[in-house]
Parts: C-alpha cells; structure tokens; sequence
C-alpha cells in the first residue's frame, strides 16, 4: 500500500467526520470506515518507517562501498588513482556531515509514491551521494564547494517535480486490447529482424575481458545504431513487462532471449547483462512493496558485493568491480570528471545535443564522452543528465535550473503512466533507468527510446491489467455505499 501524504489524510479524516451522524445504518458504516482509515494509518506508519530505514542502511552500504573501491591494496579490475578514487580516513571528520545532511533529501522519497520519478529520482540521488563523498577525496582541482552545494541543490530541484508531479493525463488515444497485444508480437517480430540485421555485420561470442579488443571495430549501417539502443532500452523491456503483468510468460521469455541475442552482436555488457537485470527487478517488484523494492535493486547488489570483497577479494574482484564500480562508483565519477574540465573549458551550452550542433556550432565536435576519453585517458566516458545537460552544458552555477527541467520531462513520464501498475512500469524501466545514469538525457529520449516508453505508457490500455496497484496514485478510503437509505441520511 502506498504513502498517502498528510493533507490526503487530513482530508480523508474531514469525510469520515462529516459521515459519522446518528443512525444505525450510518454508525455502523462509519464504525467500519473508521477501523480500515486507522489500519491503513498504521501501515503507512510503518511502511514510511521500514523505507526510511532501508534508504538509511543504503547510504551506509553506498559509503562503505567507496571506501573499499578507493583502497588500492585488495585486487580489483581497475587501478583507483586513475579514476581518482581516494581515500582519507583523516577527512571523516569533513565527509560525514555532508554525507549527513544530504541524507536528511531522501525524506523526499519516504513521503511520495511510487511513479516513474521515484524509480529515476533515487539512482540518480545515488549517483550525487556518492559524488558529494569523492569530492571530499579527489585529487582533481576545481572548485569543490560550489560543486558539491550545485550537485547537491541540483538534485532537489529534480526530485521535486520528479516525485510530487504524477496527475494523470486523460488518453486520448488508448489502443484497444487486440491492438495491444498484436503490437506486442510486432515487437518480438521487429526485434527478431534488428537481431537477425546485426549479426549480418557483427556476431561474435568474447569473452567479457576481452570484448574491447573487437568493440570499437563494429561497424552498424546509421539506422541499425539507432535501432539496436531502442530495441535493447525501450521496446524490449516494454514487451517483456506487458507479457509479465498478463502472466503470459511465452512471450517474456521470447522477449529476454532477444536482448540476450543482442550481446554477441554488440558486445555491450548492457546486453549481456541485461536480461537478467530485467529478471530480477521482476522479482523483487513481485515480493516487495514497489517502492522498496526500487530501493533493493541498488542495495541488494551493493552489499553483495560488499560483502564478497571483504571476505575474498582476489576471487571476487571482477564481480565488484562490475557491480560496485561500475553500476555505481562510475556515474559519480563521472560528476568528477566533468566538474574538472569544464571548470578550464568552455561551456556547450547544450551543443553537443546533435541537432543544436549543425545549427550553432560546437566548440566540441566529438561526443562529450570521447572528449574525457582523450583529456583523461580512461576511455569513452559518457555521462548522466547532471553532469551532460547540467555541468557540461551551463556550469555548477545554473545546473539545478537544467536539472529541474530535466526533472519536469521525467514528471511528464509520471503522468502518462498514471494508473498502470506500478510493477508494469517499475520493470518496464528497468533498463531505461539504468541507461539515465549513464548518458545524456536528450540521448536516453531520443536515441534510446525514451520518448517513446512515455508514449507506449499513454496509449496502453488500462483495464487490460488483472491487478497491481496504479502508479502514480495513493489509497482510497473506502466510501459509504451510494445506495443508503435517505432515513438513514438524517
């Protein structure tokens, strides 16, 4: 069941007052009212309580997490000093009150339902702790504090809109069941001929060490490299969530082979990962209330790997480098990065956005990720929205303005998925979301479909669904029957 917010409360209450008049019809109505309008009260309490404890534990894993990927005497897949990861333990003293009161932000997401923004709004809070605790340690010279109070504002100005804007929008055009379902073969259909289109230029099966010596050599025809990110981030997961919510397994199945076909054709771990990433979001959106479980898909891997490392880090160092490092420390980083080179280059003012780019002129003319790739010698480094659209494009000073306006399209996504369940949209996203993390916000929208999800959410029909509880909406107290008799009104 899902947080209602005081004043939803305040009001509920209102009703059952005005309800409550003398009658033996009415009393027993408001007697019942009032007894569910108290449990429910109950179990927000402690639902509110169980996530506030979960997030709190997540922070304390986040941190734990970075102090180990910053210590250089236990094997990892990764030198830190390149990424710049350190630590002091004399600058404790300096880190935790941040760490502290940043953490008072997540109260945000203990008072707000569940919605597309929750899902997005959390990894990239995830992403600014962990910068706010680098920036404590980097060796890179910029203006840390106003980088840390821009990152930090940044993410407020984003999480407002992205967890509070969630009204539904009315469909206009809702596609009828059979549409529905005939779209959904199409996609396994369509997704059958990119799969089959990609290994006529590319199929080879390599090793995860070794897959960088034949990635950069992939050569797709333009339409196939915007095709392969639209299938594997959008379209896909979206098949795989619809046939899922319809317990129509057949077709989820047939939907994750496909992306895991797409592996050998584009050697990304994206793809090879992915379906089950897909998999166990789907699980933990079945046992745990949505919200929690949004929370476990990041914690659950982090301490995992917390763990493995602590206990035998020479023969877990691969998986902690794959989950923590990458799934988590990289984004951070990335804030890092982008912080130290535009503090001395110029700004682009979103030209590398593709379209801006042939219009107005760039300074940069390769991809932003190709740009860090050659200043600092640690390969392709693309970024997310807060250091894309917010550091590279308007400098710390006017980011928290980008990053609400990010926050405001994440907030559309809220609205046009309003009334699906919350575990269709949660697993929809799945990759989606992982992809915001770790690249440009116009590419996630344009490039990997994510334009397109908010329109698959709009026109999918809503009473298709057997249960699951509506993204987007809180509980409703249960009404007096329509049909009292008028003495009983008196």
């Amino acid at each position: 069941m899902e947080v209602r917010p005081n004043k939803r409360r305040a009001s509920c209450a209102q009703q059952l007052v005005s309800i409550c008049k003398p009658g033996e019809i009415r009393a027993l109505v408001c007697k019942q009212m009032i007894g569910e309008w108290l449990q429910t009260n109950a179990d927000d309490k402690r639902q509110r309580l169980s996530l506030a404890l979960l997030i709190a534990f997540h922070i304390v894993i986040c941190c734990i997490s970075l102090i180990q990927l910053a210590n250089n005497d236990h094997p990892v897949s990764f030198h830190p000093p390149t990424f710049h990861l350190f630590f002091d333990a004399g600058r404790l003293h300096v880190v935790i009150p941040i760490i502290a009161a940043f953490s008072a932000v997540a109260a945000l997401f203990v008072f707000s339902g569940f919605s597309f923004g929750f899902f997005t709004g959390f990894y990239l809070y995830t992403m600014v702790l962990g910068y706010l605790w680098l920036n404590c340690f980097t060796d890179l010279t910029y203006d840390h504090r106003l980088a840390g109070i821009s990152a930090a504002v940044s993410a407020i100005t984003f999480l407002v809109p992205a967890l509070f804007v969630a009204s539904p929008i009315r469909q206009i055009l809702v596609l009828s069941d059979k549409a529905f379902d005939r779209g959904l073969i199409l996609i396994l259909l369509f997704g059958g001929v990119i799969v089959a289109a990609g290994a006529f230029y590319s199929f080879r099966l390599v090793a995860l060490d070794n897959i960088y010596d034949y990635r950069d050599k992939i050569e797709f025809p333009t339409i196939l490299r915007y095709l392969l990110p639209l299938l594997s981030s959008t379209l896909l997961p979206f098949a795989f969530a619809s046939f899922l919510a319809r317990r129509k397994f057949f077709g989820a199945g047939v939907a994750v082979l496909l992306l895991l076909a797409l592996y050998p054709v584009t050697l990304s771990k994206t793809m090879l990962f992915g379906p089950f990433w897909l998999l166990l979001v789907a699980a933990l959106a079945r046992l745990f209330e949505t919200r929690m479980a949004v929370v476990l898909t990041l914690t659950l891997p982090l301490a995992a790997g917390v763990v493995l490392h602590a206990v035998a880090p020479a023969q877990t160092a691969s998986v902690f480098s794959a989950v923590n490092f990458r799934m988590v420390g990289i984004p951070s980083v990335a804030m890092d990065i982008y912080n130290d080179f535009f503090a001395r280059h110029e700004l682009t003012y979103f030209c590398q956005i593709n379209v801006l780019r042939h219009l107005v002129g760039c300074p940069y003319q390769e991809f932003l990720g190709s740009v860090m790739a050659k200043a600092y010698g640690i390969g392709n480094f693309n970024a997310s929205l807060f250091a894309t659209e917010g550091i590279a494009s308007v400098g710390p000073l006017w980011a928290p303005v980008a990053t609400f306006g990010c926050g405001l399209i994440v907030a559309l996504g809220n609205r046009l998925s309003a009334g699906l369940p919350a575990s269709f949209v949660m697993v929809s996203a799945a990759i989606l979301v992982q992809t915001i993390l770790n690249v440009q916000f116009s590419t996630v929208l344009l490039t990997h479909g994510g334009a397109l999800m908010l329109l698959l959410w709009y026109i999918t029909p809503r009473n298709i669904f057997e249960d699951g509880k509506p993204a987007g909406e809180y509980p409703k107290i249960n009404r007096a029957p329509a049909s009292l008799p008028r003495q009983a009104e008196s």
